[in-house]
């Protein structure tokens, strides 16, 4: 078949492509900036279309000849998603009936209560305009999915590593019933041929257990090796302070946080199992809590994630790339510009490069970077606990603790720009130079453009730290290339 995935840069969109195309399908992805495929390992045998479901931008081009359409976006964590939500459904509605499409499939969230929260609201929504839209429609209704790198896996994964007591809201006693990441992928691929053509409805899927956010979490701890956790109901803990705790205590921020959170205060079990009539169960059944656990957990240990929610840049974040323009258009730019030079090859010092942030740390003052990483999320920004998909690789459009992968060229260049909340733009460049004889000229530039009074403001009041702090990365970036490859 030929299918468009429209979210291919997100957690379950990334994931997707590679097993439609090992399923034998032809796969076009629309992303609003193609440079973020370009580095991931199956980007040269799909057709990457730029477009924007918001804008209606692409969608003409990215549907024409396509048979199935996979609708993975949502604009989580947006002002006014529910409203950003319902006009891209309805652009893709319009686009994918004059284009003759044959199948539009979604992933949506548990049915909606009366008293459902804005995030449920949206999802429900957006599956009953397709469902409406005379194309015929396969919605899956699934609640936390379970699997490396998800949030909801991160959420519970950090509140449990990090809490062995903690004082629980009363929707922990609620009633969850979880799907493996692996589950759900092997009913969004089965969506592409199984269903007969003039199926129109949405189908429940979760895995095999059915459990309180609760024994979620102690179910967590034993599979982890941790011992069982003291969970101490308060009845006081509304889901908006549950948000912030949340955001506190986990790399998930307060904005994605707080729909996660509003949706757990509605038990979540699914009331039919009839998707085991196109798409039967694994002969050895579904995925259970457990082993879903065990396999997410191998995956951090083994540095294999395939992709995480922190990867999926929101819809309106800034993402103008370093301004290119000599005279930088007359507006003004602080920078601040180091370089060393190393007696060891380039390729030292760029593998030094190329693993710096999340747990490898910055090479700098890590006070610092910890102060200011939680300065950050005080404000409601992403801080520093988003860390690396990776140890050791990254590739462009990659989340990297407070930064983003802007460009990086192998053995050159790696530049980041910032998602830290600034009265500005902010980039960090590293780049590698030969210099002749075999050494190594290590450059590294930070860009500032200040918007406003307070942009100046900002960054004279942090310049007297920079000497430290950029200084000191340069200087410790050189350092650890001349060490022994086991020192580093």
């Amino acid at each position: 078949m030929r299918c468009l995935v429209t979210g291919a840069t997100g957690y379950v969109g990334g994931r997707l492509v590679p097993r439609l195309l090992a399923a034998g399908h032809e796969v076009r992805c629309l992303t609003r900036d193609p440079r973020r495929l370009r580095d991931v390992p199956w980007a040269g045998k799909v057709e990457i279309v730029a477009g924007d479901v918001a804008s209606e931008e692409g969608l003409a081009a990215a549907m024409r000849g396509i048979e199935v359409v996979y609708y993975l976006v949502h604009a989580l964590g947006r002002a006014a998603f529910e409203d950003v939500d319902r006009e891209s459904a309805l652009n893709v509605v319009i686009a994918a009936r004059d284009a003759g499409v044959q199948r539009i499939v979604y992933l949506g969230g548990p049915v909606p209560g009366e008293r459902a929260s804005a995030h449920l609201r949206s999802r429900g929504e957006v599956g009953d305009i397709f469902l409406r839209s005379g194309v015929p429609t396969v919605v899956f209704r699934a609640a936390v999915i379970i699997g490396s790198g998800s949030a909801s896996f991160e959420m519970l994964r950090y509140l449990t590593e990090r809490l062995p007591v903690m004082v629980t809201p009363k929707w922990v006693r609620n009633r969850i019933q979880p799907i493996a990441i692996r589950d759900v992928l092997r009913y969004l691929v089965a969506a592409a041929e199984v269903f007969p053509p003039r199926v129109n409805r949405a189908f429940d899927i979760g895995g095999p257990d059915v459990l309180t956010y609760a024994d979620m979490m102690q179910r967590y701890a034993k599979v982890a090796g941790l011992r069982r956790r003291v969970l101490l109901p308060i009845r006081v803990l509304t889901p908006w302070l549950s948000s912030h705790w949340v955001g506190l205590v986990t790399p998930v921020p307060n904005r994605i946080a707080r729909p996660l959170v509003g949706s757990l205060i509605h038990e979540a079990v699914c009331r039919e199992h009839d998707i085991a009539g196109y798409v039967p169960d694994p002969h050895d059944g579904l995925t259970g809590f457990d082993l879903a656990v065990h396999l997410a957990l191998r995956k951090v240990r083994d540095a294999e994630v395939e992709t995480r929610w922190a990867n999926a840049v929101l819809p309106g974040a800034p993402s103008d790339p370093l301004p290119t323009d000599p005279d930088w258009s007359g507006g003004s730019v602080y920078r601040d510009e180091r370089s060393h030079r190393v007696a060891v090859p380039p390729d030292r010092v760029w593998r030094v490069i190329e693993a710096i942030g999340g747990e490898n740390g910055w090479h700098s003052f890590p006070l610092a970077w910890s102060v200011r990483g939680w300065l950050d999320r005080a404000v409601g920004g992403v801080g520093l606990r988003r860390g690396r998909r990776d140890p050791h690789r990254l590739y462009v459009g990659e989340a990297l603790d407070f930064w983003r992968v802007e460009e990086i060229v192998p053995g050159e260049l790696l530049r980041l720009r910032a998602e830290m909340r600034l009265p500005g733009r902010a980039w960090l460049e590293m780049r590698v130079v030969g210099d002749g004889s075999g050494g190594t000229v290590y450059e590294q530039r930070a860009v500032f453009l200040p918007k406003g009074l307070a942009g100046h403001a900002y960054w004279w009041s942090v310049a007297p730290f920079h000497a430290f702090v950029f200084g000191g990365m340069a200087r410790n970036i050189a350092r650890t290339a001349t060490r022994p490859a086991k020192s580093r």
